[in-house]
C-alpha cells in the first residue's frame, strides 16, 4: 500500500469518526420566513479539524429544474463554536420585481437555505460534508416583491445594451380584432338558455381610440351560422342580442319571427331605436349563415344557404334615420335565448364578430366551417328521415292488413292453396313495400307486431322507438361481455331516429367511451347534440361536461358549458318540486365503500324491516327515515310517495315529531301524494314551528307571502330563520329584495345577490342557480362577471337531477345483483355526464374486471379515462389518485413510465390524508427516485430534500403510520421498522469498517511499542 492511498484512508477514517461522534456543527440561528433583500443571517458553526463553511441557496422552478447559488464561503478553524453574521445577497430576480435591469425569471416553487461544513479530501474534486442545516424560505409573489432602488447610474454602454435588448424583444400585445364568440356547435332547445359573452376594451391605445370613435359610427360585422329545426313558437325568438347595464336591448339585436323573417333592432342616441324586417325568410332544417353588417347608418342583413343547390345569397339593406350607437364593451351579448326572450329551436354554429372590419359591398364567403362539415348533422337527419318514411309506408300497409283481419301468412281454403302452388315463383315473394334491409328487419317486425296488437289503429313512430329501446335494454341486460354491444347498436340508432332520446344518449355514450364499439368522439357528439336539442336531461349534462372539461379534444368553453348546465339545473329545481317514479334521489355511493354498500336496502331487506319495527315502537327517527327513503327513493328503495305519506302522517299525528309535522305539512300544502289541504298543512307547520323546527319558519313565511300576500309577517319569519342558518330563508329574502317586495325598501339587486350567495353556501340548489345566473352577467359596479365560478354552481345543481339518480340506481342495483356489465353500462352513462362518483365506479369496475368480461386493453383505457376524470372534480376519492399514480408509474398501454407524474398523484392523496399516498411516495424514494423539491414543499417536507434517504423515508412512513386510518398502522409500521433496520445495518457496516481500519492502522504501532518495551526490559536485565 503506497503512502498516498494510506493517507487517503486515514483522512476518511478521521472524517468518519467526526460524522459518527458529531464533532462538527452548523446551525442557522435566525433564518427568515421569506426571501428578503440584505437580510442579516446568523450562523453558528464549529469544527474539529480545519474545514470550510458554505452557505447555498437551492431554488426549484415550475419547470422542474433545481438550481444552487453560492451565497458565501469561509474557513473554519478548530475550537469553540462561533456565531457569524452573514448578509444574504439573494439573486435580484428572486427578491425584486423585474424592471429591465433586474431580469425576469421562471416561476419559483420553493427556496431553501443550506449551510454545511465541508472537509477537503486528498484530491481537489473530493469533498466530505460532515454537518449541515437547512431552512425553507417562502418566495414572494411577483407583484408583492419590492422594486429595487438602483443607486448607481449605469454606464452608457450598459444602457445601450439594455435598450437594444428591449427593442429586439418588444412585440405588440395580441389584440383580438376578430372575436370567435362561438367556435363549435350549440344545441338550442328553444328556451331561455343561451351563451353569454362579454368583451373588454383594447389594450392598444390606438385601437382603443378608433373603437371609441366608432361608437357613434359603427363599422363592423357579425356572422352567425344557424340551423332552425322548427318555427318559432313565440312572436320573437332570440338569435343574437345585446343587453346593456340597464337591462335594455341595444345595438345590435337580432330575432327570428314565427313567420321565418328576421327582426333587426338598432339603438341610437337619446334612446332612439329603429327596427326592420328582412325581406327573406330563414329555411327550416338547413344550415345558413346570417351576416349583420353595420356601416354607419347603413345596416345590412344577409343570408347564405349551405345547400349549394340553392346557390345565391339574399340580403336586405336598411338606412337608419338616426345615428347608430354601438359600444361592444357595454353590457353583454347573448347567443340564443336569454333572460328576456326564448331562443331559436335548432343549432348554432360558429359566431364571429369583426370588431372594426366591414368592407363595403362585400358578401359572406362561400365557405362552410369545418366543424359543421365534420359533424354532418344534415346527413344524419336525412338518413333518419329516409328510415322514418320507409317505416311509415310499411306501418300503413300493416295497419291495412290488420284492419282486414289477415296477414300475409293467413290460412286459406284448399282451392286457394292449390292456386298459390300453381303461381310462378315471383308471386310467392313479399310485396314490394314489405321488403327491407337486413339491419332494419327487427324494427319492421316490431312495427308489424304493434299494428296487429292494436287492430290496425294508428301506431305512432315514437311507440316503435320506445319498443326498440326496451328491446335493446333487454338484450344488453342478457349480455355477458362488451362484444354483444356492436350487434345491439343498430337497434339503438333506429330507436334514436324514431325520437327516443334515451336511445340517442346511450348510443352517444357507447361511441364516446368505446364500450363494445369503436370509439368515435365526433359521432358521439353528433348524437348528444340531437338528443340535447330535444331537451334530454342526460344529454344536456353530457355536453355541459364535454365543454366544461374539454374532453376528447372538444373546446373548453365555460360560457357554452353554462348554457347546457343552466338548462338541466333549472329542470332539476322543477323536477324536485314534482317528484315522479321516474326520478330517484342522487346518492354518491362508491363501490369500494363496503359500509355504504351494506346500508343499501329494499322493502324485504332486514335493514328496512328493522326500521319498520323501530317505527312501530315509536321511534320518530325511524319513521322519518322510512318516509324519506320512500318519498325520494333512497338507499335502494323505489319511490312510493303514497306509502311515504302514511309514514309522514303517523310521525306527525301520533308521534308529534316536529320534522314529520313539517314534512307532512309541506305535502298537504303542495298536494304531493295527497289531496291538497292548505289550512291543515299550515296547522302542522305552526306546531312544528312552536317546537323550534327551523324549516317550519321558512315554510310558514312562504305561505304568508303566497296565499295572504302578507309580506310583513313573511319577512319577519324569514329574518328569524335566516339568523338560524336556514338556506331557504336566505333564498326567499333574496327574491323579495330583487322584486322590490321588501316592506318599505326599494329593489336592490346587490342585496339579493348577497342573500343568494348565503343560500348557496348553505347548500340550497335554487340559491346556487340564482347566484350563478348573476355571476354569468355580473352586476355593473358591484359584482364582476365570474363565468368559471358560475358554471361550477349550475353543474353542482344539475348533478342533483332525479333522472340522473335513476341511472345511478339502476347501476347500483345491477352491481348488487351481480350483473356487472349492466352496472358498467349505466355507470358509464352517468360518468359521461360528468358525475364524479359514477366516473370512479366505472373505472373501479374496469379495474376489477370480474370474470374478464372486458378486453384487457379496453379495461386499461377505461381506468385511464375515468380515474383521470375523477381527480379533476372538486371532491374526488383519493383512491383514484392512487390508481392514477400506479398507472403512470407502470406506464401501461404503451405509455412511458412517468415517475414525476406518479409522485404528483401520490402527493394529492397524501395531502388529503390518505396513508397509501405517503406509503407510495416512500416506495418511490426507496427505489432510488429522488422526490422533486416541489412535491416535498407542498407536503411541508422541503427541509428533507437534501437530507439522508433514510431520514426522508422515516418521515414519510411516520406520516403513513400516524394517519386516522387504523388499517394502515401495521403495514406503515413494518415499512418504518424496515427503514430503521436498513439504517442500523448501514451504520453497523460503517462502524465495522471503522474499527477494522483502526485495528489495521493502530495494530502495528501497538505491536512496535510493545516490542520496544520488551526489548528495553531485556536490555535492562542483561545490564544487571
Amino acid at each position: 500500500m503506497d503512502f498516498n492511498r494510506l493517507y487517503k484512508y486515514l483522512c476518511q477514517l478521521c472524517l468518519s469518526m467526526q460524522i459518527v461522534w458529531g464533532l462538527d456543527e452548523v446551525t442557522l440561528l435566525n433564518p427568515p420566513d421569506e426571501t428578503l433583500p440584505d437580510y442579516l443571517l446568523k450562523v453558528l458553526y464549529s469544527c474539529d479539524e480545519p474545514a470550510a463553511v458554505r452557505l447555498d441557496c437551492v431554488v426549484s422552478f415550475e419547470t422542474g429544474t433545481v438550481s444552487t447559488f453560492l451565497l458565501g464561503e469561509w474557513s473554519c478553524v478548530p475550537g469553540e463554536a462561533i456565531i457569524r453574521t452573514v448578509q444574504l445577497n439573494l439573486p435580484d430576480w428572486l427578491v425584486y420585481q423585474a424592471d429591465g435591469v433586474v431580469p425576469d425569471s421562471d416561476w419559483v416553487l420553493s427556496c431553501i437555505l443550506r449551510a454545511l461544513v465541508r472537509h477537503d479530501g486528498l484530491n481537489d474534486a473530493e469533498k466530505f460534508i460532515t454537518a449541515q442545516d437547512v431552512a425553507a424560505l417562502q418566495p414572494k409573489p411577483f407583484f408583492s416583491r419590492p422594486i429595487k432602488p438602483h443607486r448607481l447610474c449605469s454606464s452608457w454602454s450598459r444602457q445601450m445594451l439594455q435598450l437594444t435588448q428591449q427593442s429586439l424583444n418588444r412585440q405588440c400585445p395580441f389584440e383580438q380584432e376578430t372575436v370567435h364568440l362561438l367556435s363549435t356547435i350549440y344545441a338550442s332547445t328553444g328556451e331561455i338558455f343561451g351563451i353569454t359573452k362579454t368583451l373588454g376594451p383594447y389594450r392598444n391605445k390606438l385601437l382603443e381610440f378608433f373603437r371609441l370613435k366608432a361608437v357613434t359610427f359603427p363599422w363592423c360585422r357579425i356572422s352567425i351560422w344557424i340551423f332552425v329545426a322548427s318555427h318559432c313558437r313565440e312572436s320573437l325568438c332570440g338569435v343574437f342580442h345585446h343587453i346593456d347595464s340597464h337591462n335594455e336591448y341595444v345595438t345590435p339585436s337580432l330575432f327570428l319571427k314565427n313567420s321565418g323573417q328576421l327582426h333587426i333592432q338598432i339603438s341610437g342616441e337619446a334612446e332612439e331605436t329603429s327596427a326592420f324586417l328582412s325581406t327573406f325568410t330563414v329555411p327550416l332544417s338547413e344550415w345558413c349563415q346570417l351576416s349583420l353588417t353595420l356601416q354607419g347608418r347603413t345596416v345590412t342583413i344577409s343570408m347564405m344557404r349551405a345547400n349549394k343547390n340553392q346557390g345565391r345569397v339574399v340580403f336586405t339593406e336598411h338606412v337608419l334615420r338616426h345615428t347608430a350607437m354601438f359600444d361592444d364593451t357595454e353590457g353583454y351579448f347573448v347567443i340564443g335565448g336569454g333572460k328576456y326572450v326564448k331562443g331559436v329551436e335548432g343549432y348554432f354554429g360558429p359566431v364571429v364578430y369583426q370588431r372594426n372590419k366591414a368592407s363595403p359591398h362585400s358578401m359572406p364567403a362561400d365557405v362552410i366551417p369545418d366543424v359543421i362539415e365534420t359533424v354532418n348533422l344534415t346527413g344524419w337527419l336525412q338518413a333518419c328521415q329516409e328510415f322514418v318514411l320507409e317505416l311509415t309506408d310499411k306501418m300503413s300497409g300493416f295497419s291495412l292488413q290488420a284492419k282486414q283481419g289477415r296477414e300475409s301468412e293467413t290460412c286459406f281454403d284448399a282451392f286457394h292453396e292449390w292456386a298459390v302452388k300453381e303461381r310462378p315463383a315471383s308471386y310467392l315473394q313479399c310485396k314490394q313495400w314489405e321488403e327491407t334491409a337486413p339491419h332494419r328487419k327487427l324494427a319492421v317486425k316490431l312495427a308489424k307486431l304493434l299494428a296487429f296488437k292494436y287492430g290496425g289503429r294508428a301506431v305512432s313512430l315514437t311507440a316503435v322507438g320506445r319498443a326498440l329501446y326496451s328491446l335493446s335494454l333487454h338484450k344488453l341486460s342478457r349480455a355477458k361481455n362488451h362484444a354483444a354491444v356492436s350487434k345491439i347498436l343498430p337497434l339503438l340508432l333506429q330507436a334514436g331516429c324514431l325520437a327516443d332520446n334515451r336511445a340517442l344518449h346511450m348510443t352517444s355514450v357507447l361511441y364516446s367511451s368505446g364500450l363494445g364499439v369503436q370509439k368515435q368522439p365526433v359521432k358521439a357528439w353528433l348524437l348528444a347534440l340531437v338528443a340535447a336539442q330535444k331537451d334530454d336531461r342526460l344529454a344536456l349534462l353530457h355536453l355541459g361536461h364535454l365543454h366544461h372539461q374539454g374532453v376528447d379534444g372538444f373546446p373548453a368553453d365555460p360560457d357554452l358549458a353554462y348554457a347546457y348546465y343552466a338548462n338541466i339545473a333549472k329542470q332539476t329545481i322543477l323536477d324536485r318540486q314534482d317528484p315522479t317514479p321516474q326520478q330517484t334521489f342522487v346518492e354518491a355511493v362508491y363501490l369500494n365503500d363496503d359500509e355504504t354498500l351494506k346500508q343499501q336496502t329494499s322493502e324485504d331487506h332486514h335493514i328496512f324491516q328493522w326500521l319498520k319495527l323501530q317505527a312501530s315502537r315509536g321511534a320518530a327517527e325511524a319513521e322519518q327515515a322510512i318516509a324519506r327513503m320512500l318519498f325520494w327513493g333512497q338507499q335502494g328503495l323505489s319511490p312510493n310517495i303514497q306509502e311515504a305519506v302514511k309514514h309522514y302522517r303517523r310521525g306527525a299525528v301520533q308521534l308529534e315529531d316536529p320534522a314529520s309535522m313539517y314534512d307532512y305539512g309541506i305535502i298537504l300544502l303542495l298536494g304531493q301524494g295527497v289531496e291538497q289541504d292548505v289550512q291543515k298543512g299550515v296547522t302542522f307547520l305552526k306546531k312544528a314551528m312552536e317546537q323550534g323546527f327551523v324549516p317550519a319558519f321558512n315554510a310558514l313565511a312562504w305561505y304568508y307571502e303566497q296565499y295572504e300576500q302578507n309580506y310583513e309577517q313573511a319577512v319577519q319569519l324569514w329574518e328569524k330563520a335566516d339568523l338560524l342558518e336556514s338556506p331557504d330563508a336566505a333564498l326567499n329574502l333574496g327574491v323579495i329584495y330583487l322584486q322590490g317586495l321588501y316592506p318599505r325598501k326599494p329593489a336592490n339587486q346587490y342585496v339579493a345577490y348577497n342573500y343568494y350567495l348565503k343560500s348557496a353556501n348553505r347548500g340550497h340548489i335554487r340559491g346556487g342557480v340564482l347566484l350563478a345566473d348573476m355571476w354569468t352577467t355580473g352586476i355593473p359596479g358591484f359584482v364582476e362577471r365570474r363565468p368559471s365560478d358560475a358554471v361550477l354552481w349550475v353543474k353542482w345543481a344539475a348533478d342533483h337531477n332525479g333522472y340522473l339518480g335513476s341511472v345511478l340506481r339502476k347501476a347500483l342495483d345491477s352491481y348488487l345483483k351481480g350483473d356487472i356489465f349492466s352496472s358498467l353500462l349505466f355507470y358509464t352513462m352517468a360518468a359521461e355526464s360528468g358525475y364524479a362518483p359514477a366516473q370512479f365506479n366505472a373505472a373501479y369496475l374496469c379495474e376489477q374486471n370480474t370474470g374478464s368480461f372486458l378486453d384487457p386493453a379496453y379495461a386499461t383505457n377505461c381506468m385511464w379515462r375515468y380515474y383521470n376524470l375523477t381527480i379533476q372534480s372538486q371532491n374526488f376519492d383519493t383512491y383514484a389518485c392512487i390508481k392514477m399514480g400506479d398507472l403512470l408509474y407502470e406506464g401501461s398501454d404503451g405509455k412511458q413510465k412517468d415517475s414525476f407524474s406518479a409522485a404528483q398523484m401520490y402527493k394529492l392523496a397524501a395531502l388529503r390524508n390518505n396513508p397509501q399516498g405517503w406509503y407510495n411516495l416512500g416506495l418511490l424514494a426507496e427505489e432510488g427516485y429522488k422526490l422533486p423539491l416541489s412535491v416535498l414543499t407542498e407536503l411541508g417536507l422541503a427541509e428533507l430534500y437534501l437530507a439522508e434517504k433514510y431520514v426522508l423515508l422515516s418521515s414519510l412512513y411516520k406520516k403513513c403510520r400516524d394517519s386516522d386510518d387504523t388499517d394502515s398502522y401495521l403495514p406503515c409500521s413494518l415499512a418504518l421498522f424496515n427503514v430503521f433496520l436498513q439504517s442500523f445495518d448501514k451504520q453497523y457496516i460503517a462502524a465495522d469498517k471503522l474499527f477494522t481500519a483502526v485495528a489495521v492502522v493502530a495494530g502495528p504501532t501497538v505491536f512496535l511499542i510493545a516490542l520496544g518495551a520488551f526489548r528495553r526490559r531485556i536490555f535492562s536485565y542483561n545490564n544487571n
